[in-house]
């Protein structure tokens, strides 16, 4: 059981991690690590203006105190002259606690001072590898959007493509429903013409037909012209004889019309 559960835990790592490369796109890993970047650029930045303003506290207290040592100084010296010795003697004392005050917070401004210089040097040093990535991470992407949009053509050029293999799946399945209608109507017209299937339209007739049709047609119409000619040539007598005769009189009965009535000759 735990080796089956153990074989279930990486094939869903493995999916996972197969889905998560899939949608991973560089480009916005990039800009997410130089967002990081800048964000850690600005609490550097924020940590100098820290020091600076500690620092900044600690100068005006060592100004304060020192004007108040140099007020003391002057007050024990005043107090001297005036023989109160006891006074001076207490002014001096409250000098050397100032004193005392001053040289701890001397120290602690000389380590401010020196934390504001490392960090401020961090800084620069930070500031200048933020640019550098930002520089490099803009020739990637563009990089990266150059080679995607030349596979993406390469792969519309031969067809491989997702997009280009659905068109050409469409186009594929057009002509083949095209060629299998061409086929079929020529399929059904020979039918048609050799007499296997009956055009129930009575439009379409086969080449027998056809031809025997037109030697009908023929016929009549030559016998027609034999009907004229018997008429021009000699009244109704005639003319039953050529409806008679059918064709055998044709030849005979042209050749009277033609001694009878010249006018006619061409």
């Amino acid at each position: 059981m735990s080796g089956v559960m153990k074989r279930m835990g990486m094939i869903f790592r493995a999916k996972a991690n197969k889905a998560l490369d899939r949608a991973e796109d560089p480009r916005e890993t990039l800009d997410y690590s130089y967002q990081k970047q800048l964000e850690l650029l600005q609490k550097v930045r924020r940590g100098v203006a820290d020091v600076a303003t500690s620092r900044k506290r600690l100068e005006l207290q060592l100004n304060q105190l020192q004007g108040q040592s140099a007020k003391l100084e002057d007050q024990g010296r005043k107090a001297l002259a005036l023989g109160r010795e006891d006074l001076a003697r207490e002014a001096l004392s409250r000098r050397a606690a100032l004193q005392q005050q001053v040289s701890d917070l001397e120290v602690q401004h000389q380590t401010l001072q020196g934390e504001e210089e490392k960090l401020t040097l961090a800084a620069q040093r930070l500031q200048a590898k933020v640019d550098a990535f930002r520089t490099k991470k803009e020739t990637i992407k563009a990089t990266y959007t150059a080679a995607q949009a030349q596979t993406r053509i390469a792969e519309s050029f031969s067809g491989i493509s997702e997009e280009m293999s659905d068109v050409g799946l469409a186009i594929q399945r057009a002509e083949d429903k095209t060629a299998q209608l061409q086929a079929r109507a020529g399929a059904i017209d020979e039918l048609l013409a050799s007499g296997a299937l009956d055009d129930q339209s009575g439009l379409g007739k086969d080449d027998i037909q056809a031809e025997l049709d037109r030697l009908s047609g023929g016929t009549d119409v030559e016998l027609e012209l034999q009907r004229m000619k018997a008429e021009l040539a000699g009244g109704p007598s005639a003319q039953q004889q050529a409806l008679e005769g059918g064709g055998a009189a044709a030849p005979q009965d042209t050749n009277t019309q033609q001694q009878s009535h010249p006018r006619f000759e061409k």
